[in-house]
């Protein structure tokens, strides 16, 4: 059985789905992915077994904090209030890279990530959801993104380096998603973009799954992409454990359509890749080594819970969500996915609204931002290419070509 083969007879009965613009699928993407961190946040370090007793059953929506109103003091995510519909850092750097986008207004590069991402987090104090306060982006980032801070301001590393040396985790993919969208149905290029961009902040197959993971959101863009076909762009661009990872969740995962059954066994599949270990808050000694062999577990996870779920919404992302572990960035991939395929409707009005305004982002505002500079990024890759195929031609020419 190939990993994705359950989904190949629906391509054939389904209805064709109403087409869906550029603004409508980089709107579902942004505002799934949000969407997916802020439900995953509260649950992020547990099991499904420890979330399951906490809250009395799955979790299927937004849900408050851990330890309740103890969330100020309460180890280990003291001083974060995680949950009540408020984001995480995966949201705050996706929203850091769109500015980013913003400002240069063409293809990024880990030169970028130096020039203005790192001033970014370090100048601009931004309303930070988990405080419940105004203060540097830099203040809240985990010690992994802190580690672009310290290379890149600090240590004047080569950009295109700067990753070697960090711990090797998510910290890089979690935000890759506007690479995607910026390349969109366009997965090669956003593969190649996002590794160049990742090269500032990660190394190995943390950084080949910030690769993978924009890839997938770029294919999720195409107007005929499914789950199915999402799955298969990822494999088709994936190297090492980051490509076996992929295959054998999702070769589990279309085993099943109900997310509760999927749990375990997409958890026994990613496990012999994953170099955290059983014990998510105690990481194994071989965990976060460069490895080629290895792999992140949130990506392969959050493409399992896509094909899981069938390209739903609620199903994909709850699924995610009660997952466990580092349950926001996986719910933060498989969100911005399947917002991509499915636009901005896909995404469960209440909880976007609920998610905006406990989080006091507007959510919308950095999907405009984006789409009109992908339009311009696209309109000047156009032309660029007009001149390549012109100049080419002139190189070879043969009766009755023309550029």
């Amino acid at each position: 059985m190939t990993p994705t083969s359950r989904s190949a007879p629906a391509a054939t009965t389904s209805p064709t789905p109403p087409a869906l613009t550029l603004e409508d699928r980089i709107t579902g993407s942004l505002v799934g992915a949000a969407v997916g961190d802020a439900l995953g946040g509260p649950v992020e370090g547990y099991t499904p077994e420890q979330i399951a007793e906490r809250h009395f059953g799955r979790v299927t929506g937004i849900v408050g904090p851990w330890h309740g109103d103890a969330w100020r003091t309460a180890r280990p995510l003291a001083p974060y209030h995680k949950g009540d519909g408020h984001v995480t850092d995966d949201t705050l750097m996706t929203h850091a890279l769109i500015r980013v986008y913003e400002t240069v207004r063409d293809h990024l590069d880990a030169y970028a990530v130096a020039d203005h991402l790192v001033p970014d987090l370090m100048t601009h104090p931004r309303w930070i959801p988990e405080l419940e306060a105004e203060a540097l982006p830099l203040q809240r980032i985990f010690l992994a993104e802190k580690w672009l801070v310290t290379r890149l301001h600090y240590g004047h590393a080569d950009p295109r380096e700067a990753g070697t040396g960090n711990i090797v985790n998510c910290g890089a993919a979690m935000y890759m998603a506007p690479v995607g969208l910026v390349n969109a149905a366009n997965p090669a290029a956003a593969y190649a973009e996002a590794l160049d961009i990742a090269g500032a902040h990660q190394s190995s197959y943390g950084r080949e799954a910030a690769g993978v993971f924009a890839a997938a959101v770029a294919e999720a863009c195409r107007p005929t992409a499914t789950p199915a076909t999402v799955v298969d762009a990822a494999l088709a661009l994936a190297k090492d454990g980051t490509r076996a990872a992929i295959e054998a969740v999702c070769e589990e995962a279309v085993r099943h359509t109900d997310f509760e059954a999927a749990l375990r066994p997409l958890r026994d599949a990613v496990a012999p890749f994953d170099t955290v270990g059983p014990d998510y808050r105690s990481p194994s000694l071989a965990a976060r080594r460069p490895s080629r062999l290895h792999s992140i577990e949130e990506l392969p996870i959050a493409l399992g819970m896509l094909l899981v779920g069938e390209g739903d919404y609620r199903r994909t992302v709850l699924g995610a969500v009660n997952y466990g572990r580092d349950c926001d960035s996986i719910a933060t991939m498989a969100g911005a996915i399947v917002g991509a395929l499915g636009g901005e409707a896909a995404v469960p009005g209440p909880w976007a609204k609920q998610v905006a305004e406990a989080s006091r982002l507007d959510l919308h505002a950095p999907a405009a931002a984006l789409a009109e500079v992908t339009r311009e990024i696209f309109m000047r890759d156009t032309a660029l290419r007009r001149v390549h195929e012109t100049a080419f031609i002139a190189l070879s020419p043969k009766p009755g070509v023309t550029a």
